[in-house]
């Protein structure tokens, strides 16, 4: 599996081409779709100096493998990338990366929202944002969705 979680600090296009050059059938695949989440300096607060997420890292590890085993069963994607930080974030950091390779971009595009939608959504991490005001743990509405 290529999901996994890092406590340092990432480089989106470095992490994409490294694992393209890695795992990747050259020749086999007609579209990479890619996402790459930042983190910004607002949300319902203003002026946010940075969050720090937190996670339980055997559940959080599972839940990426099986987020991506998913992927693999609902599209006929080739290979599929997943990389998401932890810790201290500030804004302008990469998050989140995902990156699905396929023989056509149908495909390809549908299994990357499909991730990302189901990370922002579901995933078990906790987030805690910075600001002049103070520390700030965001909590998640009724209906699954965070409140940032």
């Amino acid at each position: 599996m290529s999901s996994r979680v890092s406590e340092q600090h990432i480089d989106p296009w470095q992490l994409i081409a490294g694992h393209q050059a890695a795992h990747a059938d050259n020749g086999q695949f007609g579209a990479i779709a890619s996402f790459i989440g930042t983190m910004r300096d607002f949300s319902d607060r203003q002026n946010l100096s940075k969050m720090t997420l937190e996670h339980y890292p055997a559940m959080t590890g599972q839940y990426l493998e099986k987020l991506e085993q998913e992927a693999r069963e609902q599209w006929p994607i080739q290979d599929c990338l997943i990389v998401h930080r932890v810790g201290d974030i500030y804004p302008g950091d990469a998050i989140v990366v995902i990156a699905c390779w396929s023989a056509h971009r149908r495909a390809a595009l549908d299994a990357c929202n499909w991730l990302i939608e189901e990370l922002k959504y579901r995933a078990p991490f906790w987030k805690q944002e910075f600001s002049p005001e103070g520390a700030h743990w965001v909590e998640e509405n009724t209906d699954g969705h965070s409140s940032s």
